[in-house]
């Protein structure tokens, strides 16, 4: 989808996101009690914002510099196929029907067309040059959901990017902060629920993404994620207080307020509240009671 041709360099590229995820979580795991559940997740959330609109212009500066379709090869199978129509490589490549098929001479595309993709396999062609892998000459290539260009470094980048700052922060601290910020009678519920929704939105992410990918684009798909991980933002920056070294019994006062007051400001981060036993229960000591205790 970024452009990377070559297997071998794909996956040692897959390699360096898993190595980056693993990294970035462990940093994650270190600055969880020292930086604090709030600050971290701001932090994130606004990198994964930023590395997504890194990702959005990458593909956006690939598809105005897409290589033209250069041949209209005519066959019988191109009568009711839409590749025929297509001009660049960038809609060839978002229609799941096509792909891209092209000579390379040093960086010059030559012979570039358009054309349906083998039904059994989207490694080949349907017919044509591409269509065989023994058929393929030297410096010949079949493109399938990418188009060839010279800017997918900067989609690497953005991806790496986008891991290093969710992993730390995104990743871990949800499942954090769920654990300590509902009361015990509704922690199970809490919990389960909250699981429920962050799985149900991963399949509605996945299951959408190609739509969402055709119709508006991969960069229009990820500015959208961009903008959506921006409202996340302000919603965490109003409503999420700082949970870093409360007792349960704090934690739960804390949400006592209005919605989305609690978080706002972080004045009251270095208050202690102390409690004494007294008669088997919880006792909060106010500030006049104080005077009075040994």
């Amino acid at each position: 989808m970024s452009g990377v041709r070559d297997d071998r360099l794909a996956i040692w590229l897959a390699g360096l996101t898993t190595l980056t995820n693993f990294l970035f979580t462990l940093l994650g795991v270190w600055l969880v009690e020292r930086v604090g559940r709030r600050k971290l997740t701001l932090g994130s959330i606004i990198g994964t914002c930023l590395s997504l609109s890194l990702l959005a212009i990458g593909f956006l500066v690939t598809a105005q510099h897409s290589p033209p379709v250069t041949l209209h090869p005519l066959d019988p199978l191109m009568a009711n196929s839409t590749c025929s129509k297509y001009q660049l490589c960038e809609p060839c490549m978002l229609d799941p029907g096509c792909g891209f098929c092209y000579r390379e001479n040093a960086s010059v595309l030559l012979a570039s067309s358009c054309v349906p993709v083998n039904k059994a396999s989207t490694e080949r062609a349907a017919w044509g040059g591409c269509s065989n892998s023994s058929l393929i000459k030297d410096q010949t290539y079949w493109a399938y959901n990418y188009c060839p260009t010279s800017y997918s470094w900067l989609v690497l980048l953005g991806l790496v990017l986008y891991i290093a700052a969710f992993a730390p922060g995104m990743g871990p601290m949800p499942w954090t902060i769920n654990s300590e910020i509902y009361p015990l009678w509704a922690r199970s519920t809490g919990n389960a629920c909250a699981a429920g929704v962050n799985w149900t939105f991963n399949i509605l992410v996945s299951l959408t993404f190609l739509h969402l990918a055709q119709y508006f684009t991969y960069f229009g798909a990820f500015f959208l994620y961009s903008s959506l991980a921006l409202l996340g933002f302000f919603f965490i920056y109003g409503c999420l207080p700082e949970t870093k070294g409360r007792r349960l019994e704090e934690i739960e006062a804390l949400f006592e307020n209005r919605l989305c007051s609690c978080g706002a400001t972080d004045s009251d981060e270095a208050r202690q509240v102390e409690y004494i036993r007294v008669k088997g229960s919880n006792y909060h000591l106010s500030d006049n009671d104080a005077s009075d205790v040994d």
